[in-house]
């Protein structure tokens, strides 16, 4: 069975194209107008294990919240669809990811409930690059992506100083927790409900 998908998403602030392959080789296509989100999106597919593109265009002029929150919407999307029926996965996974003095716990559950709790607060400072990215964003793409793809999402900063490496933490954790969730075990459904 391919666990694929992809989907595109017009509005009047973006437009956003991506295709998703959750049993890939952690190959990434990413481009979004913002070069440290691009690598948090390559992070998380590397990591995840998924070959992932992302294509985006966006009223970056403006701010960068349209391109960022959209692309959280249409990889949750995406996602989901490559997800199937989730008959076999393992559906709950944690790990804390450390990087340098930054470690960032996440805990996903493919539970088909659209939940985020992100308890991470920055030391305040955007991260360098043209254009700078607020790393305040970062939640409302988790936000997105966690309503999109029907799943709960936990994050959680247990240490760090550092915004770049914070930011990192968290997109490595829940491409690792990720790649364990969606694992296929067997063929049953992981609820008793009949349903996620």
């Amino acid at each position: 069975m391919s666990r694929t998908a992809s989907e595109s998403r017009v509005t009047k602030e973006t437009r956003i194209e991506v295709e998703l392959d959750l049993d890939g080789a952690g190959a990434a296509n990413v481009s979004t107008g913002l070069p440290f989100f691009d690598h948090m999106l390559d992070q998380l597919g590397r990591h995840g294990g998924f070959d992932l593109a992302v294509r985006a265009s966006g009223d970056l002029e403006v701010d960068s919240h349209h391109t960022v929150e959209d692309v959280g919407i249409v990889l949750g999307r995406v996602f989901r669809k490559a997800l199937g029926d989730k008959a076999g996965v393992r559906r709950f996974a944690s790990i804390t990811v450390p990087l340098d003095e930054a470690a960032v716990e996440a805990v996903v559950d493919l539970s088909g409930r659209p939940f985020l709790h992100y308890d991470i607060d920055f030391p305040g400072q955007k991260i360098l690059g043209d254009p700078p990215f607020d790393p305040q964003l970062a939640e409302e793409f988790w936000r997105a992506f966690a309503t999109a793809s029907t799943m709960t999402l936990h994050l959680t900063l247990k240490r760090g100083k550092n915004t770049h490496h914070i930011v990192e933490a968290s997109f490595k954790g829940v491409a690792r927790a990720l790649r364990d969730a969606v694992r296929v075990e067997g063929a049953a459904l992981p609820s008793t409900k009949g349903t996620l």
